[in-house]
């Protein structure tokens, strides 16, 4: 069972981390296990990040109803199919699809074998170096209005997908895409918090049946958890989104790779346990 600290302080670091290219399922998992907490689960985990969703929707609201208005008139109207906030639907739809399809094929994977610590501290490290070998190759150039496309959106979609295991990062994973496809940073950051709308609703709303039973956390702590993390993640967003515009990924890089092995050096050492 989650108390009502566990709460507060897994709400804080899901607000801070969500947007940051470090994985804020890691970060749940890594403090739960460092503070000798019961793995709280991907439920709880899919749940509290409905509050950073939250977060997003707010934040770019008006490209929101411009993006579903649009598209839904698109659908009668063939003029307006063209239109980028049109295309712009289509594309977050594509690349939704993988998240969704291997979420559903994964579910054991996601709730067992991926959430162990060695697995995690791998992924941090592994995805932190292609992370700085994309921003340090990527050519910075690129527009969602102008060069977004089919085949693109596919691989964000993908990129998105990595993200079911905890340490990749599912901003990471979608801004790592971007900036190897040549993206802004900024372009690359915007469309992975649009593309992540649908993927993070539907997997919050589907794990709430999981919230409340005898051996979950409770509706309590997880609603305080939430709602904690809508507040915190509506900051992050929008500093990490000034801050990129002028800095580059190297501290997240550095950050992934310490805490990385931090994590595998804490389980080989018997500090944490890998799974638990």
């Amino acid at each position: 069972m989650i108390g009502w600290m566990e709460a507060v302080v897994l709400g804080l670091l899901q607000g801070l981390t969500e947007f940051l290219p470090i994985s804020s399922s890691a970060h749940i998992r890594v403090a739960s296990a460092f503070f000798g907490w019961k793995d709280p689960g991907a439920a709880f985990t899919a749940v509290i990040q409905l509050g950073t969703e939250a977060a997003v929707l707010i934040y770019f609201r008006k490209d929101i109803w411009e993006i579903t208005s649009t598209w839904t008139r698109s659908l009668w109207t063939p003029a307006l199919r063209s239109h980028v906030a049109a295309r712009m639907g289509w594309y977050v739809i594509l690349g939704s699809i993988p998240i969704a399809l291997l979420g559903l094929l994964l579910k054991d994977q996601i709730e067992g074998v991926f959430r162990d610590l060695r697995l995690v501290g791998t992924t941090l490290i592994l995805f932190g170096l292609i992370l700085w070998f994309a921003d340090r190759t990527a050519r910075n150039k690129l527009t969602l209005a102008k060069h977004l496309n089919v085949p693109h959106s596919v691989v964000y979609g993908f990129a998105q997908a990595a993200a079911l295991i905890p340490g990749v990062s599912r901003s990471g994973g979608t801004i790592t895409a971007g900036l190897l496809l040549d993206y802004r940073r900024e372009e690359a950051a915007r469309y992975s918090f649009l593309l992540a709308i649908p993927a993070v609703l539907a997997s919050g709303l589907y794990e709430l049946s999981e919230i409340g039973g005898a051996e979950t956390p409770a509706w309590g702590p997880t609603i305080l958890a939430t709602v904690i993390s809508f507040i915190v993640g509506y900051a992050a967003v929008a500093w990490f989104l000034r801050y990129i515009s002028t800095h580059s990924f190297t501290g997240f890089v550095v950050y992934r790779l310490a805490l990385g092995f931090l994590v595998i050096l804490a389980v080989t050492l018997g500090w944490i346990p890998a799974l638990g």
